[in-house]
């Protein structure tokens, strides 16, 4: 129980009563004089320390729940709650659905998150880590004619990678990424309809990422993988510029009409 808090550290005192509300519980998490299942003391005592209406306490509050943060019960009250992760999925998601502007700006995010992981991954994957992996390559080979399952393949690849890295905190941002990333890992597959040479390309280089995690290499892990990101870029300019494979896979530019 936390009914004996004072509100001591409120740099947003002056700010709206919805960032009071916020601080307030904010500040309490970090230093742990809040923790899930601790239940908030009455509305009405909060509202007066915190010097903001009921009104306003009680919205922020559902907006709090929204996030996961707290739960308000039926004769009990407001309670602590432990937020979903998965919510930032969603945000994310909704958040960059309208600035298209942002995905390279994620793209190179992602990058940052899985060249770390994978660093990781090469110090603390189990043998169920690396099993998961190989069938997950498996899984790439398998559907590299479909575009569909192809790109679920490849996403399912690099979040595996993630996981292996044993990093929650990673983890959490790689997730809460995967709804972008799917999309994009969807549209890279596309691009196997101008270029047949990435067929090898995708099979070798997760084939090279995962031989390089299995020999417990940090350094030719990320190498690996910043390769294999910069190859999808260069597919992606060639795309750009009209570009194509012709039948034996070789580079030509589409003739404009």
């Amino acid at each position: 129980m936390a009914a004996d808090l004072e509100i001591t550290r409120l740099g947003e005192a002056n700010g709206k009563g919805f960032e009071k509300v916020f601080a307030f519980l904010r500040e309490r998490l970090l230093d742990g004089s809040l923790r899930p299942g601790d239940r908030l003391i009455p509305e009405r005592e909060l509202a007066a320390q915190l010097d903001v209406s009921r009104p306003i306490l009680r919205e922020a509050l559902r907006a709090l729940t929204v996030l996961g943060v707290v739960e308000i019960r039926d004769r009990v009250g407001t309670v602590v709650r432990r937020p979903d992760l998965s919510v930032l999925n969603d945000f994310f998601t909704f958040a960059f659905a309208q600035r298209a502007e942002l995905i390279d700006d994620v793209m190179q995010a992602r990058i940052a998150i899985e060249c770390q992981a994978v660093r990781l991954a090469t110090q603390r994957a189990t043998v169920l880590d690396l099993e998961r992996l190989r069938t997950a390559l498996g899984r790439i080979i398998e559907t590299i004619d479909d575009p569909d399952l192809g790109g679920l393949a490849d996403y399912e690849f690099h979040r595996t990678l993630v996981d292996a890295g044993k990093s929650e905190t990673l983890v959490v941002l790689h997730n809460s990424l995967s709804g972008i990333l799917m999309i994009s890992h969807r549209k890279r597959r596309d691009l196997l309809r101008s270029f047949a040479s990435m067929k090898t390309y995708l099979i070798e280089d997760h084939g090279r990422i995962f031989d390089a995690v299995a020999a417990r290499d940090a350094d030719a892990a990320e190498r690996v993988l910043r390769e294999h990101f910069a190859i999808g870029d260069d597919y992606r300019r060639r795309a750009a510029l009209g570009e194509r494979d012709d039948a034996a896979g070789q580079p030509m530019r589409e003739r404009k009409a």
